[in-house]
């Protein structure tokens, strides 16, 4: 499975046609590039014409692309259901296509690709999934799916708490959503598919650090371990001369850096939920009030952007010059700039180990999947924000709940020690991944077993 000396060997990575799955193979591919190893990084013809449209031309990478088909009508509007259902079905004929013009040494999936661990055994290839969560979530996930600790038996009642080794008391809310009765059946199906293909998979890789969630690898050494090898961000988060230049599925607005550079330091409140999740007309209209009242500068990601162009108050705020909306942008340029005091988030992993990375203070406000565990690993375990709740009533968030947090996080008697635990973490992450780092010795190991020389 390896090569001789000088020759160069094929690694297959395998993700979904999204932004936030396929950035992190990405910026693992870059750390693979500078050995002899040669990385083809195969999604769905989706993400072709994602990308064509992003960019007006035919899509650009650091590494070859290889697109299959996922068996869905191209005009398709591929809800996550029928996606997972077609790719459970057709996925493993389509990508043994690509499998069969090369020689690869090594198959590293997505754990959202979960038939493709037996499509690599098949072919009689070692196989990794490169976990694009929180060693934290994969806990959990393992452990409920493994039957190896004890979870409530309705998690219908989301006040139930629930002990975990290295993990704060939980509340069934605070598990992942997919776990959750509420979570529509074909994401439990997906995890349970997940938890049954490790027996195929020889590595779990995580795009975490062992600093970060040092007791949570611990306690899964005796299990199935997980190996961090992050944070997997552009290096030049980490302190080196990079690009940081990303596969977009969206066109990023640069003007939002030059704005920025004509603010104070730690001046600007970062926004963006995410790539997938899109805000309602009523949550924008009461984060703008927010920032209105507290007269703060901010720059918000809005998806769709029109959301924000119906709420009068922010569009009187930008016009003003209080702040700056845009439908997408280089997050991680932006955690990265002087300016921003902290990032409001849904707590997505990417962008959670990104403002790590970069040592931002958060406002943490998680929706589904993985991101309510996210928030209580930044707030509780991390100790870098607060936790932003909608309403117990209503189930709406309010004006005075996000100028709460913002002031907390700002100005309040404990941001700074929320500043000076971010700017431990961004240091702990940049040793992690220096040379004789425990992610750097991780990912040197890791190729040693795939390469022979």
């Amino acid at each position: 499975m390896g090569s001789c000396e000088g020759q160069e060997t094929n690694v297959l990575m395998v993700t979904l046609p999204f932004q936030g799955h396929i950035n992190p193979m990405l910026k693992f591919a870059k750390h693979l590039s500078p050995t002899n190893l040669h990385v083809t990084l195969a999604t769905t013809e989706q993400a072709r014409n994602l990308l064509c449209a992003a960019t007006g031309d035919e899509p650009r990478s650091p590494v070859e692309l290889a697109f299959f088909s996922d068996g869905l009508p191209e005009d398709d509007i591929r809800v996550d259901g029928s996606l997972l259902e077609s790719l459970r079905n057709i996925g493993a004929k389509n990508l043994s296509k690509i499998i069969e013009e090369k020689r690869f040494a090594c198959i590293i999936s997505s754990p959202f690709t979960p038939w493709v661990p037996a499509v690599a055994a098949a072919h009689n290839i070692p196989c990794a999934i490169l976990w694009i969560q929180a060693c934290g979530a994969y806990s959990v996930y393992y452990r409920y799916y493994e039957k190896t600790n004890s979870f409530p038996d309705d998690l219908e009642d989301l006040n139930q708490t629930v002990q975990l080794p290295a993990l704060p008391l939980l509340e069934v809310r605070d598990l992942p959503s997919f776990l959750l009765p509420s979570s529509e059946s074909h994401f439990n199906t997906l995890m349970a598919d997940f938890a049954d293909c490790l027996r195929d998979v020889k590595w779990v890789l995580a795009n975490s650090f062992y600093e970060l969630e040092s007791e949570i690898v611990d306690s899964m050494s005796d299990l199935k371990p997980i190996i961090p090898i992050g944070p997997l961000v552009s290096p030049f988060l980490l302190g080196a001369n990079d690009d940081g230049k990303n596969l977009d599925l969206w066109k990023p607005d640069e003007y939002c850096m030059e704005w920025l550079d004509k603010q104070a330091m730690s001046s600007v409140v970062y926004i963006s939920f995410g790539s997938i999740l899109k805000s309602s007309e009523v949550q924008v209209e009461t984060i703008a009030m927010a920032l209105k009242n507290r007269g703060v500068s901010f720059l918000w990601v809005i998806r769709p952007k029109e959301r924000g162009e119906n709420v009068e108050v922010l569009q009187e705020m930008v016009k003003e010059g209080q702040g700056v909306v845009i439908d997408w942008g280089p997050q991680e340029k932006i955690l990265s700039h002087a300016a921003i005091s902290c990032f409001v988030t849904h707590c997505g992993w990417n962008s959670t180990i990104e403002t790590v990375a970069a040592g931002v203070p958060v406002v943490a406000y998680p929706s589904w999947s993985d991101q309510p565990i996210d928030a209580r690993l930044l707030v509780d375990v991390f100790r870098m924000g607060v936790r932003m709740r909608n309403e117990d009533g209503d189930g709406e968030l309010k004006v005075a709940e996000v100028e709460r947090c913002i002031e907390a996080v700002t100005e309040g008697p404990a941001a700074e020690n929320m500043r000076r635990r971010a700017v431990e973490m961004k240091h702990a992450a940049r040793m992690a991944m220096a040379p004789g780092g425990s992610s750097a010795r991780n990912l040197d190991s890791f190729i040693s077993d795939i390469t022979i020389t």
